[in-house]
């Protein structure tokens, strides 16, 4: 199967496994996919991603979060496409859910949060949201 777009690869695979309320999910690695999901821990919502070597590429298994029976992302949406890409500037940095929310921004500093962006004051692409 070829991958057009990695990063609504991983977002799509991590959305179908919390509604199928399974544990984990695997999802191919790259750099950048491994730094969203890192972001995605730091934030607390995923339980941990660990990098599976098989082969060439790997993989890496997202082990979701859940409290109780309900999961911990209620929402992950795509905003920078390949056919359409968003970018912000420093002072424009969107919150998500006035701050509830996560928004990944890939900056000239590497794939960063929000919070993190606006700190650095440093703008980007945006690549997702997760709340």
């Amino acid at each position: 199967m070829a991958l057009n777009d990695p990063i609504s690869n991983l977002l799509t695979t991590i959305r179908n496994g919390i509604q199928a309320h399974n544990p984990t999910v695997d999802i191919p690695a790259s750099r950048m996919a491994g730094r969203i999901l890192d972001i995605f821990k730091e934030d607390g919502y995923i339980e941990d991603s660990r990098l599976m070597k098989d082969g060439a590429q790997g993989s890496y298994k997202v082990y979701l979060k859940y409290n109780g029976n309900n999961p911990a992302i209620i929402g992950l949406k795509r905003i920078s496409k390949p056919g359409l890409r968003v970018y912000t500037k420093n002072d424009k940095v969107p919150r998500v859910l006035n701050g509830l929310g996560t928004a990944v921004i890939s900056s000239s500093q590497g794939v960063v949060s929000d919070r993190e962006a606006r700190k650095m004051k440093c703008g980007g692409e945006v690549l997702c949201y997760i709340w």
